[in-house]
């Protein structure tokens, strides 16, 4: 059992590991591996995890799976706080009617995109959190400006707290200095790194969380590095962030969810198939993702 978990108040914080779909080879869900995956996880010192996102491919989901996940995820936890589902879909009444799902089954908070289907307006923006909030969990949003075409900007975040729409946010634009100004915009709001490659430098400006895809091949590797930059042991951290980077960096690249699972297959992990239109990484990036997870491997970092 992790006994750094943060206070159940605030069950965002901390290691929130983004885990994939563990396909079987007929792109069918394994459902006993992935609540293998998740006891695994729990018992490596991360704090929780994040189904149905990006990484676990939500796109490609249907109603009762995308339920079924959720579930699996918060009995294999073993604490429902633990566990925040993505429920991120083109209708504000569809993601809400899925964070009330996330509520039935005992989640403690959700990770919400913006509108994705169109450029909207902060209007429409601040409507769709607000709906999806009126479920009653804790909202984390996510911030993705390259794949929604929707930039969840500082002054954005800072409204949308105070409205009482979001207590977090996953930031993946990449750019740190946004730490800096969502502190001064919204210091109440908690800020989560929302992408691998940016880690020490968003935890040492204050995150308080990571939303992390690399914990699901090196949880032991990863949690150690987190504390450390956590908490401003850049003796330690630096030197763990330096040998894994190779491997954190792909969190940021299209091939990221093909990328994860080929080296949780690697050291031994479930990570199986993507399904369509996702396609298998070709030969030049499995050799370079076999290296740094071999290489990561040998250095200890598992």
């Amino acid at each position: 059992m992790n006994t750094n978990t943060p206070a159940r108040t605030s069950p965002w914080r901390g290691v929130m590991v983004a885990t994939p779909l563990t396909l079987r080879e007929d792109r069918s869900i394994d459902f006993d591996a992935y609540a293998a995956h998740v006891r695994d996880l729990v018992a490596a010192g991360c704090d929780g995890v994040v189904p149905n996102g990006s990484l676990g491919e939500y796109q490609t989901l249907t109603d009762q799976e995308r339920d079924q996940v959720v579930r699996v995820a918060v009995e294999a936890a073993g604490d429902g706080a633990r566990v925040m589902p993505g429920v991120s879909a083109y209708d504000s009444t569809q993601s809400r009617r899925r964070a009330e799902q996330a509520a039935e089954a005992g989640a403690g908070s959700v990770l919400l995109l913006p509108p994705n289907g169109y450029a909207c307006d902060d209007a429409a923006v601040r409507a769709h959190y607000a709906e999806v909030a009126s479920a009653g969990l804790p909202v984390v949003a996510y911030n993705n400006p390259y794949d929604t075409k929707v930039d969840l900007t500082p002054r954005l975040l800072a409204q949308l707290h105070a409205e009482g729409s979001v207590v977090a946010v996953k930031e993946f634009s990449g750019d740190v200095r946004r730490a800096y100004e969502i502190a001064e915009e919204a210091p109440g709001l908690d800020l989560l790194i929302g992408a691998d490659d940016v880690l020490l430098e968003l935890a040492l400006a204050g995150a308080v969380g990571w939303i992390a895809g690399c914990p699901n091949m090196l949880p032991a590797g990863c949690v150690a590095l987190y504390r450390a930059a956590v908490s401003g042991d850049l003796e330690t951290a630096l030197p763990l962030y330096r040998r894994l980077h190779p491997l954190l960096r792909w969190d940021s690249k299209p091939e990221f969810v093909q990328a994860i699972k080929a080296s949780m297959d690697i050291v031994g992990r479930h990570g199986g198939p993507t399904r369509p239109p996702r396609t298998p990484l070709d030969a030049a990036s499995l050799a370079a993702v076999r290296a740094a997870t071999e290489k990561a491997l040998a250095e200890g970092l598992g």
